[in-house]
């Protein structure tokens, strides 16, 4: 979402009117999640999608009504049924909830958008909090409440119990730019999104798996760092899609970096002493993914080193090792898809299987296509 508010900050430091909409729930199969935004100009241009199609020419028209004639913030609701099917030709056989709110001369947001992008460049998590429907109004700024990592907020959402739910949860979900939604006693509902660093994908090893790893982290829309004690491995030449290339010893390099719950490290050095060195030094961290290339042998000698250096099983039984899903690739572009397969599962809270149909699904198919 960093384009979203790079072009909030643009229009309101030119004082220019415009429209922010956020996907805030979801139910079933949608083209978008919790989160997704889209942002209209005056002039009727965009930055950022809600997926396509007539929910998002809905959801256009609906901005362009509000910037034409004035409006206050509304909270659409969209059954994606065989109407939509009529109109795009697809059934996603979900809901989507998306917050339409008008951003018009507001000076007291603008520093909070500096401070949401800040948070992408790793100055500050930060979180905000809208009141979506319900008893509470909110004023202030709209119902907004902004919360930092230290607990500090700006706004309200109306009420000080809200005001609290909402500032309890975004530092739960902030060390990994996470958002949610929350219900208060009074039936009124808030939507909750942090900000963070950007989920990035560590590669301690820069030789054939490690690029294509950061290629393919690349293409996924992840930040990567490559760190590599070989001055002809760790290149920007060799990693020109890299955010950031160290040369240094494996344990030093991953120690500068101070890994946190967004990073990803993945562990593919040339040898069982630097694989050692590494791994004992992310399973130290705080990376929330630690995983190492290698075989199952190469994994319970390295598990075993890590136990004498005491390190807490619970953490050891966190690394993936052997890295990756089983999806019997061999070459090193296949080995990072694999491994990028699995990353995307964990950190998005799902268990990698597939999602094939089960057989009722088919016979339930065939049922309606007989009547």
């Amino acid at each position: 979402m960093h384009p979203v508010f790079g072009e909030a900050k643009r229009l309101l430091e030119e004082k220019c009117p415009f429209v922010l909409a956020t996907v805030v729930a979801t139910k079933g199969s949608t083209p978008q999640k919790p989160g997704a935004k889209l942002l209209v100009r005056g002039d009727g241009s965009i930055v950022g999608t809600l997926g396509g199609g007539c929910v998002e020419a809905d959801v256009w028209g609906a901005a362009r009504s509000i910037l034409e004639g004035g409006g206050g913030r509304e909270l659409r609701r969209f059954v994606l049924d065989e109407d939509i099917a009529a109109k795009d030709g697809l059934v996603c056989g979900g809901v989507m909830e998306i917050l339409i709110e008008p951003v018009m001369d507001e000076p007291e947001f603008r520093p909070l958008v500096d401070e949401i992008l800040g948070a992408y460049e790793g100055k500050g998590d930060c979180g905000l909090a809208n009141v979506i429907s319900g008893n509470s109004t909110g004023d202030g700024e709209k119902g907004r409440l902004f919360i930092r990592a230290d607990g500090s907020t700006e706004g309200t959402l109306g009420s000080g119990e809200l005001d609290e739910l909402a500032r309890r949860a975004a530092l739960v979900e902030m060390p990994r730019g996470r958002e949610c939604s929350l219900e208060a006693a009074d039936g009124s509902r808030v939507y909750v999104e942090t900000f963070t660093t950007p989920a990035t994908v560590v590669i301690a090893g820069g030789g054939h798996v490690g690029k294509a790893i950061s290629t393919l982290a690349h293409f996924l829309g992840f930040r990567t760092i490559i760190v590599d004690d070989r001055p002809k491995f760790a290149r920007e030449e060799r990693f020109p899609e890299a955010d950031q290339v160290v040369l240094d010893y494996f344990d030093a390099g991953l120690r500068g970096l101070n890994l946190g719950p967004n990073h990803f490290v993945v562990v593919a050095t040339r040898g069982h002493k630097h694989d050692d060195a590494a791994l004992l030094e992310a399973a130290r961290s705080g990376a929330g993914y630690i995983g190492l290339l290698g075989s199952k042998r190469k994994s319970v000698m390295i598990f075993r080193d890590l136990i004498r250096q005491g390190i807490p099983e619970e953490r050891i039984r966190r690394i993936r090792a052997p890295v990756g899903l089983d999806l019997g690739g061999r070459q090193p572009e296949e080995i990072a898809a694999s491994i990028l397969a699995e990353i995307l599962a964990v950190r998005y809270g799902r268990s990698g299987g597939p999602l094939s149909l089960a057989e009722t699904v088919i016979d339930q198919a065939k049922r309606l296509a007989a009547r």
